[in-house]
């Protein structure tokens, strides 16, 4: 049960020394930190190694809510993310602090506007997804076998040159991936096999 602080300054002009300060006032055994990068960087290699070395129990520590991020909806999602890893938080200046039960509350409020968002998130993906689909679009992940290659195999198999089997392993997918695909297209009039 440590407290383990967090500093970014956006300018590589700026220094830490008044954040520092602070975490050390506040108790932090360990102090990480990104110099000269933006908070609406949400990849931060500071950020990733705290998250990483906070362990449940442990309090996470900056000196202001937007050292740790300028979007809100990934500053709740964060939080909400300690909050399910059991780690407390500490905005020092704000007065924000999960380890006590007005912290505790506020932590609950914004746990709730974290998931609200996330529902969000999902319906406009789902919302999107829907769209693109009506468009004609290829929902999901890439296809392992082209138009032409689908309407090779049907051509082969269809003539009796060549069986399910065959075409599979020409095309280097298994069967049952060309025989989706195939039947995503219409039935196939299986000729022979070879």
């Amino acid at each position: 049960m440590v407290k383990i602080g967090y500093v970014r300054v956006s300018d590589d002009d700026q220094t830490e020394a008044l954040q520092v300060d602070a975490l050390t006032h506040a108790g932090c055994e360990a102090i990480y930190g990104d110099h000269g990068v933006s908070g609406s960087v949400i990849q931060r290699r500071g950020l990733e190694d705290v998250l990483g070395a906070l362990e449940a129990g442990d309090t996470l520590v900056v000196w202001k809510l937007d050292r740790l991020g300028r979007s809100t909806t990934h500053l709740l999602l964060m939080l909400d993310e300690l909050r399910q890893r059991d780690v407390g938080f500490i905005a020092v200046t704000q007065s924000i602090d999960t380890t006590t039960a007005i912290g505790r509350m506020v932590y609950g409020q914004l746990a709730v506007f974290a998931e609200f968002e996330r529902e969000q998130i999902r319906e406009r993906t789902k919302a999107g997804m829907k769209a693109a689909k009506k468009r004609g679009k290829h929902v999901g992940r890439p296809r392992k076998l082209s138009p032409e290659q689908i309407a090779l195999a049907r051509e082969r198999i269809e003539s009796g040159s060549h069986s399910l089997k065959g075409m599979a392993k020409i095309l280097e997918v298994s069967e049952r991936t060309l025989g989706r695909a195939l039947e995503a297209e219409g039935p196939v009039n299986s000729g022979g096999s070879k």
